[in-house]
């Protein structure tokens, strides 16, 4: 008993510490778009983005109405997995990786680069997930 009790108190402690880390870099990435100009982070208008449509796709076209789903290329039918930081918040580790995927996705999605102030809205949005 004991021993379990250990084992779920370090497995708790990890997982916090995963989530804080991933929410730390978010949070860089955010301040460095409020120094580009966006204002403060609003997560209703991230989410609003989220499921926006532009012509027939939208982020949920790939990534499902829930971030906390495992999602599907709507093209390649590659599984994409959840975007959700309290699901995987290995997603958020690389602060290369989230610019990387804001661009390709907004381009892909939106037909343009998101703006900066779109950037931190959906980020805001996704760490709460």
């Amino acid at each position: 008993m004991k021993n379990t009790l250990l084992f779920i108190t370090i497995l708790i402690s990890a997982l916090i510490g995963v989530n804080s880390h991933a929410n730390n870099i978010v949070n860089g990435q955010i301040q460095l778009y409020q120094q580009q100009g966006a204002t403060a982070a609003d997560p209703d208008r991230g989410e609003i983005l989220w499921r926006s449509k532009q012509g027939q796709r939208s982020c949920t076209s790939c990534h499902g109405t829930s971030p906390r789903q495992m999602g599907k290329h709507q093209k390649t039918g590659k599984a994409i997995q959840p975007m959700a930081v309290s699901v995987n918040p290995e997603r958020y580790r690389n602060e290369k990786k989230i610019r990387k995927w804001l661009l390709r996705n907004c381009k892909w999605t939106f037909a343009r680069e998101c703006s900066a102030q779109e950037k931190s809205d959906i980020l805001t949005w996704l760490i709460q997930q």
